[in-house]
């Protein structure tokens, strides 16, 4: 009798079982349940007619025993725990933490996590310990404590001591230079009497000058004599008031010390204000707070919980001169029309030329910067409709223009001009359709510059790409997406904090001969990042650093023959000496 019922691969393990207690089970079955025949189950499972009725035979006599059995759940025997349980009991008698039991059994080879040690003591019924006071907790080593930052400590007694960080002081004539302190205090940032204002803003400056990656990390550096001088303290800040200062800082403070910062650069000559890139950046935020919305992130090419901000940037020097971070979603049009704004309140009048891509802003901005005598360039969106338009121009419409850059791969793009009118933007636009820039589509430029050649324009916007060259290096060396918290505010502070480090590390490029184009991070290492060793005198403070490849450039550079009186220090001159 043939089974009224197709075989298949899942059926053939009830079919065709391999295990004897599963083909006497399913025998039974097959007889007792579907009323299969005696014959036809024995010889559907292998068996003989008379092995067959034995089989039932035994069955009805209970002969068989069980067919299944529950399966114990997890380990009955727990290898780890069950050794080291009495001694996790007796430790706890002794009134001992977790963490104090961890590091016994440690020690007397029965490693456990705290996890597992917590479960042996809830079984047993242990509470938990009431906080100890320190004189209650076992005798081990632990961190020494740093001294307590306050500027009325500081020792001004000659002394000498070693500093990790000597490269560091090369920045202060600078600070001094540009009367950072005297900027602090105009834009009404607030202090203590340990603590001014002018010597919290240089301690967070100074992390940012070192690329340290996280406000948290100044820990390793709070025994560092030479990092507390040159904030003018007598210890460094500690985490808690880093990060607290910060809360303290509105957006008006913000803004004017960023006021002040530009109008100084200015008059150091590194703000010539031709021409801007403008971009937004989007810093990643992986905590779980409700209130950071979603950007997209281009580094993970996703949208994610993050912090918008905004920067602008010289497009002649590559200096950071403007930043933005507290943004909300819908604002992100308005804000070129705000850098406008910010710096005619510099100048007296807008910037002359500026250059962003197509996610900057709408054409109706486009035509209000127009009427405000703004030169513009910017990409237009390649919608599906101008993207056909481009592939039906005939051969003969496109012209072939030679860029002057020895060392770019594609020198000859072809190009068409025209003049086009857009939704919301009065008045026509001058549009380049540019082909064989090595991009797999065409690109598209929108300006209101009627003058400048097409060469001239297409090199303009390749040069806008600095901008995000510089936001590389913002994020890699002076760690710009290391959020301190979720609050927009803090993050506002560190980007004001890394617009001054670029433009510090900025003027130090442009007084050495070879690395005028240089980064940040190669400044750095080449130059700065070098130990030292500190003499205080009455009135000198003499910082000595190590014989390295590339000093004769700083001397050559005039940088280590200066004597700056430096205010903070009591008016005590710095200067430099290698042995």
């Amino acid at each position: 009798m043939s089974a009224p019922y197709a075989i298949t691969a899942e059926s053939r393990f009830f079919l065709e079982p391999q295990q004897p207690r599963q083909r006497q089970y399913e025998a039974l079955r097959a007889y007792f349940v579907e009323g299969l025949p005696s014959p036809e189950a024995a010889r559907r499972f292998g068996y003989t007619g008379g092995s067959f009725r034995v089989l039932c035979h035994k069955f009805r006599q209970g002969a068989l025993g069980t067919f299944f059995q529950d399966l114990p759940r997890g380990p009955q025997v727990q290898a780890k725990k069950d050794p080291a349980r009495p001694l996790i009991i007796a430790l706890r008698k002794q009134n001992l933490s977790i963490y104090d039991i961890q590091d016994t059994l440690g020690q007397q080879g029965h490693p456990l996590s705290l996890t597992a040690i917590h479960e042996v003591l809830r079984a047993e019924g242990f509470a938990r310990l009431p906080r100890r006071r320190a004189e209650e907790r076992p005798e081990r080593p632990r961190p020494t404590r740093a001294a307590v930052a306050d500027v009325r400590q500081v020792a001004w007694a000659p002394r000498r001591f070693a500093t990790a960080l000597g490269g560091l002081f090369v920045f202060v004539p600078w600070l001094v230079r540009l009367d950072l302190e005297g900027l602090v205090t105009a834009a009404g940032f607030p202090g203590t009497q340990m603590i001014p204002a002018a010597q919290a803003v240089r301690a967070a400056l100074a992390l940012k000058l070192t690329s340290t990656e996280r406000t948290s990390h100044v820990m390793d550096l709070v025994f560092d004599e030479g990092l507390a001088l040159w904030a003018g303290l007598n210890a460094t800040p500690k985490t808690t008031f880093l990060s607290q200062y910060s809360s303290r800082l509105g957006p008006r403070r913000l803004t004017g010390l960023l006021d002040g910062w530009v109008q100084a650069l200015r008059g150091q000559g590194v703000l010539p204000g031709q021409s801007f890139n403008l971009d937004f950046h989007s810093i990643p935020y992986f905590g779980a707070d409700a209130f950071v919305e979603k950007h997209y992130v281009s580094r993970r090419s996703r949208r994610q919980p993050s912090v918008l901000a905004f920067l602008a940037q010289d497009g002649d020097t590559r200096v950071l001169c403007y930043g933005n971070a507290d943004l909300r979603k819908g604002e992100e049009a308005d804000q070129v029309l705000a850098f406008v704004r910010f710096w005619t309140r510099q100048t007296g009048s807008p910037p002359p030329h500026l250059v962003f891509d197509s996610q900057c802003t709408t054409y109706r901005k486009l035509h209000e910067l127009n009427r405000l005598g703004v030169c513009f360039l910017t990409l237009r969106r390649r919608s599906p409709a101008l993207l056909r338009e481009v592939a039906l121009q005939p051969r003969s419409a496109w012209r072939t223009v030679h860029l002057d850059v020895p060392q770019r791969l594609y020198q000859t793009p072809k190009v068409i001009e025209q003049r086009v009118t857009l939704r919301d933007y009065a008045g026509p636009l001058r549009q380049l359709l540019v082909t064989d820039l090595g991009h797999e589509q065409p690109t598209v430029l929108l300006t209101n510059d009627f003058q400048a050649t097409p060469p001239a324009l297409i090199l303009r916007y390749a040069r806008r790409m600095l901008i995000e060259n510089g936001l590389a290096d913002a994020v890699n060396f002076l760690h710009l997406d290391a959020l301190s918290s979720a609050v927009a505010l803090n993050v506002s502070f560190d980007v004001l904090l890394t617009i001054l480090a670029t433009g510090l590390y900025r003027l130090l490029a442009r007084t050495l001969r070879g690395y005028e184009r240089a980064q940040p991070r190669q400044l750095w290492r080449r130059f700065l990042h070098s130990p030292g060793q500190v003499r205080i005198t009455d009135t000198e403070v003499v910082v000595e650093l190590p014989r390295r490849a590339h000093n004769p450039l700083l001397i050559a550079a005039g940088l280590l023959e200066e004597r700056t009186p430096i205010p903070w220090w009591e008016g005590r001159i710095l200067r430099f000496e290698i042995p």
